[in-house]
């Protein structure tokens, strides 16, 4: 393969909040080098690496486009300490079989926690 993902790059105002936000979801670490206008979170089991930008102007809408997608074999134990770290609940879902929660980080991005079995 010729082209891989190698970083997902997340606009926002407070870049080593939310960098440490992210890093304490996922169990890793903010790199070293990072500052207030641009950090990047540790790779995790060989996927991306997290890389956040400080921006000017704030999001639009109520909506992402995009979003992650997380799962965790000890769910409600996860659920609780995300939103412990800052994450915000807005919804549980069950459809086609997945069991999940909506939240948003501390700047208001949307992602999900399913239940992984």
């Amino acid at each position: 393969m010729s082209v891989t993902l190698e970083q997902i790059a997340v606009d926002c105002s407070d870049v080593l909040a939310l960098a440490t936000f992210w890093a304490n979801v996922l169990e890793t670490e903010v790199e070293a080098g990072s500052n207030e206008y641009a950090a990047t979170v540790q790779r995790t089991a060989g996927g991306p690496a997290m890389m956040f930008l400080k921006v000017p102007e704030q999001p639009s809408g109520t909506k992402n486009r995009l979003h992650f997608d997380l799962a965790s074999t000890d769910w409600a134990a996860e659920v609780d300490r995300l939103v412990s770290l800052g994450a915000k609940r807005h919804g549980e879902f069950t459809e086609y079989g997945v069991h999940w929660v909506t939240l948003t980080d501390p700047e208001g991005n949307v992602f999900d926690l399913a239940e992984a079995h």
